[in-house]
C-alpha cells in the first residue's frame, strides 16, 4: 500500500491510477495525516465478505442450471430498462 501527499498525488494522479488498478490501494495524506483512500473496484470485489457471498450465491445457482442462456438476460435486461423489442 502506497502513501502518497496530496499535492504528489495530484502531480502524478496517472501514475497513481496505474498502481491502484494493479490492485494496490493509495493512501492520500493531507498535513501528515490519511485523509483519503483510493481503491481499484477490483480490490474491493475481492476483499468484500458480501460481494463474495453474492457471487458464491450466483455461482452455486449457475452450476445447479438456474442460470439464464445469454440471450435471455439481454433481453430481461432490455424489459428491465423499458427497452423490449
Amino acid at each position: 500500500m502506497k502513501t502518497a501527499p496530496v499535492a504528489d498525488f495530484k502531480a502524478k494522479l496517472s501514475a497513481y491510477i496505474k498502481q491502484c488498478a494493479g490492485g494496490s490501494p493509495v493512501i492520500i495524506t493531507r498535513y501528515g495525516k490519511p485523509a483519503a483512500v483510493m481503491i481499484s473496484p477490483r480490490y474491493i470485489v475481492a476483499h468484500s465478505p458480501r460481494i463474495q457471498a453474492m457471487l458464491e450465491k450466483s455461482r452455486k445457482s449457475l452450476t445447479a442450471g438456474k442460470g439464464l442462456s445469454r440471450t435471455a438476460f439481454w433481453k430481461a435486461v432490455r424489459n428491465r430498462c423499458g427497452k423490449a423489442k
